[in-house]
């Protein structure tokens, strides 16, 4: 889907797999993959979805104007999942895990 270390823009993250002990054809299934900063998810990513932090008014907005997004299963009405569909070109992917990259290390604990 998308490289996470070619966006610029993006510093220091982790990447951490995810296996589901009690359901393993769950983990074969979606295999998600969850990227964090300052011990933070910013970004979660599956097979053909990705979720991301926005802000409300963003996500409504991005609901609206396309089919392939959603709200977040993860982050809640805090974010979006973009279906891999092709209605979001690349580029705007990429602005949307920066600015979830960016929201996400703003955050104070």
């Amino acid at each position: 889907m998308i490289d996470v270390n070619k966006i610029a823009g993006i510093g220091e993250f982790r990447e951490e797999r995810v296996d589901f002990e009690d359901s393993p054809e769950e983990t074969a299934r979606t295999n998600p993959v969850l990227y964090k900063v300052n011990n933070r998810v910013f970004l979660v990513m599956n097979k053909n979805t990705i979720e991301v932090r926005t802000d409300e008014r963003l996500g409504r907005l991005l609901e609206g104007k396309y089919e392939s997004v959603m709200r977040s299963r993860y982050f809640g009405k805090g974010g979006v999942e973009v279906v891999d569909s092709g209605q979001l070109e690349k580029a705007e992917l990429e602005d949307l895990i920066r600015l979830s990259y960016n929201l996400t290390r703003e955050i104070k604990e």
